[in-house]
């Protein structure tokens, strides 16, 4: 398998950021470009008294995404200066379809995530993001389970 983009995820926790040494390494070796991608949630809500009408925002997401942004580009210096990393931000949703759907819609070979290695009533609570892009991915998803 040819691998020429990797979409590599990242929640902007510390936690997240396990894949990019391992990633980078592997973008070097195979020539791949690497996208930075940090996916926001949009959380939408029926207007109030027309529950029949189209959801809205319940906030405008703009000034989300330049700190977003900003954190990426921090970010950007944890990569390998010899492969090519593009950083991006995306609104949806859900993070896990919002991350499925871009690496699709963006030609991506392969998508590459950590895991918060959440168990028992965490997990059941919170639930797996990693295994949720499992689901909705069409492209292979890498996943970098926790230390613990």
């Amino acid at each position: 398998m040819k691998v020429k983009h990797i979409v590599l995820t990242t929640d902007l926790s510390d936690e997240s950021l396990r894949p990019c040494v391992p990633i980078s390494e592997f973008a070097k070796e195979s020539g791949a470009r690497v996208t930075l991608l940090h996916v926001l949630q949009d959380l939408r809500i029926a207007p109030h008294g027309a529950p029949l009408a189209p959801a809205i925002s319940l906030s405008d997401m703009t000034a989300e995404a330049e700190k977003a942004r900003e954190q990426l580009e921090e970010l950007r210096d944890k990569l390998s200066a010899d492969i090519e990393v593009k950083i991006d931000v995306a609104v949806h949703e859900s993070i896990p379809r919002g991350v499925a759907e871009y690496a699709e819609k963006h030609g991506a070979d392969m998508i590459a995530m950590s895991t918060h290695g959440r168990t028992g009533f965490r997990h059941l609570i919170l639930g797996s993001v990693a295994e949720s892009v499992l689901q909705h991915s069409t492209v292979p998803v890498l996943s970098f389970p926790s230390k613990k």
